[in-house]
């Protein structure tokens, strides 16, 4: 296990948290999407999200930072974005690390931080969506206690294919 610093993202963050969540995502969804339908959208299509989420913590944004203070994985969150829940309900917008920095525990290490966050809001119950076929999340999940809430399951659109979901929910305590 390798040790990561967590810290709150800055706007100088932005392009690396663009680009991790940019090139994960292509390498995540590769295997679940067909090769015909799969549309990989670039750094510089997120490049405007994150630097509005930081710039105005909505979502708030903490990155794990290596030995040599670079950005290797990052974890927003936020209050529940599903209709009708609770303000007492958060919800983990995005989390993602290089792949290979995965099994070193820098998930986990931003799991623990946006955890953190969210009891700091006043958050007793967080939430995550996330696609079925997506194994490795789901097992990562499940391990920091999250369970599936299977009348949650939806279809979504994703470049022309329609992508399984499900949410999973834990307390933050």
């Amino acid at each position: 296990m390798s040790s990561y610093t967590i810290r709150p993202a800055t706007l100088r963050d932005a392009k690396a948290i663009a680009t991790i969540h940019a090139s994960t995502s292509e390498t995540i969804y590769r295997e679940l999407i067909p090769a015909e339908f799969l549309k990989p959208q670039g750094a510089d299509a997120r490049l405007a999200f994150w630097r509005e989420a930081i710039e105005y913590a909505e979502p708030q944004v903490q990155v794990a930072v290596d030995e040599n203070n670079k950005v290797i994985g990052f974890v927003g969150y936020d209050r529940s974005r599903d209709e009708g829940t609770k303000p007492t309900v958060g919800e983990i917008w995005a989390i993602y690390v290089l792949p290979s920095h995965w099994d070193t525990g820098a998930g986990l290490a931003l799991w623990d931080a946006a955890r953190d966050g969210l009891q700091e809001e006043g958050c007793t119950q967080v939430t995550v969506w996330l696609p079925l076929g997506n194994e490795r999340a789901l097992r990562f999940h499940e391990l920091a206690g999250f369970k599936r809430e299977l009348t949650t399951a939806k279809t979504v659109p994703v470049g022309g294919f329609r992508l399984e979901e499900i949410r999973l929910k834990r307390a933050t305590a």
